[in-house]
């Protein structure tokens, strides 16, 4: 479904799921589809748009373990300079 490129081309998979969904009589897969239903306006944006937050996600977290691993230093400019030296071999390597 979200490898599709138009709306048109997801709106087949939305259909062959809601109709697993009713043969496997289920409360997860009842649940499942509900939850792709109450965000598909959301799930329509990301078609659309191809926009996701994985890459941001993923930046904040290494910064945060860069500021993680050069706590306990007392002067500030070494910790910059941990900070910055972390981040540079993250970008080089």
């Amino acid at each position: 479904m979200l490898r599709t490129g138009s709306l048109e081309d997801a709106a087949a998979p939305k259909t062959k799921l809601e109709e697993l969904v009713k043969k496997a009589a289920r409360s997860e897969t009842n649940r499942l589809y509900r939850t792709v239903c109450r965000w598909w306006k959301e799930i329509e944006v990301l078609i659309i748009t191809g926009a996701m937050t994985g890459k941001v996600e993923a930046n904040s977290t290494a910064i945060k373990n860069i500021k993680r691993t050069a706590r306990g230093y007392r002067n500030p400019a070494n910790y910059k300079s941990v900070i910055l030296l972390r981040s540079a071999v993250r970008t080089a390597a």
